[in-house]
């Protein structure tokens, strides 16, 4: 069992996002180190990218103002490195295949899980050409982390059977961003994949914002993801955002555990 799939076995996991250099990697530090006292089970950190497809406006714009800010890959890794000395959630890498191919995908992988990486998820990345990430994956220790879609159900099963660390279960069709209402039918896609392969966990994200969705995605699944809302308040509270998104976090937490 890998460092992630075991955050599952504590009961139902939140797993938050947040988007490194926005405002500052100092800033970001301060909320992986705040996230992960208020409880965050697994931690996805998204290297920023200038086209991101999968994501909404929020994540569009905190990508840009960290870009802008002249934030690279190499010095998300140091940050890793130096969250490592103290922070012990599984942490993963969010991102597009085209930062970790033009980084050298074998070294991208490998430099990942040297600093403590647990596992990768490429939204833009297909099961059908998975392998060229699936594999250094797997030589170097780390999860690739699948997705599915509300339009995947004919190939839920097949991505389910190959899944590694947890599913990815997409709410809703479009992109990230909070949504007032999820009407997707997540309890059939959580079936289909436990139908299929059991014993990975399955956590919901896309479109969640308050402790009433969280509880609602958890209690239908292992989990719930949030990011856009996060980041929104990292955007709002700037270099003050560490506090805020604590208690967010804890909020959260303890709506997913009563799921």
């Amino acid at each position: 069992m890998s460092r992630i799939q075991a955050a599952f076995s504590k009961g139902k996991a939140f797993i938050p996002f947040l988007t490194c250099g926005d405002p500052d990697l100092e800033t970001t530090a301060a909320i992986v180190r705040a996230m992960a006292e208020a409880g965050a089970d697994v931690i996805e950190l998204g290297i920023p990218f200038s086209d991101p497809t999968a994501e909404g406006p929020v994540i569009q714009a905190a990508d840009l103002r960290a870009l802008s800010g002249g934030i690279t890959t190499d010095q998300i890794f140091d940050l890793v490195r130096d969250l490592r000395r103290d922070v012990t959630v599984p942490l993963v890498f969010m991102t597009y295949a085209n930062v970790v191919f033009s980084y050298g995908t074998d070294r991208f992988v490998s430099t990942a899980s040297e600093v403590g990486i647990d596992g990768l998820i490429l939204p833009d990345v297909p099961f059908e050409e998975k392998e060229e990430f699936a594999a250094p994956c797997r030589a170097h220790g780390l999860d690739f982390i699948s997705l599915i879609a509300p339009t995947s159900e004919d190939r839920v099963a097949m991505i389910a059977r190959e899944a590694e660390g947890f599913v990815y279960c997409v709410s809703s069709l479009g992109v990230t961003g909070t949504r007032s209402q999820i009407t997707t039918d997540i309890g059939h896609m959580v079936r289909l994949v436990k139908d299929a392969n059991p014993h990975i966990p399955c956590a919901v994200g896309f479109g969640i914002s308050t402790p009433a969705q969280a509880a609602e995605m958890a209690a239908l699944s292992d989990g719930a993801i949030v990011g856009s809302a996060i980041v929104k308040l990292a955007a709002q509270y700037g270099r003050d955002a560490a506090r805020p998104i604590k208690e967010y976090v804890a909020e959260m937490k303890a709506a997913v555990g009563k799921a």
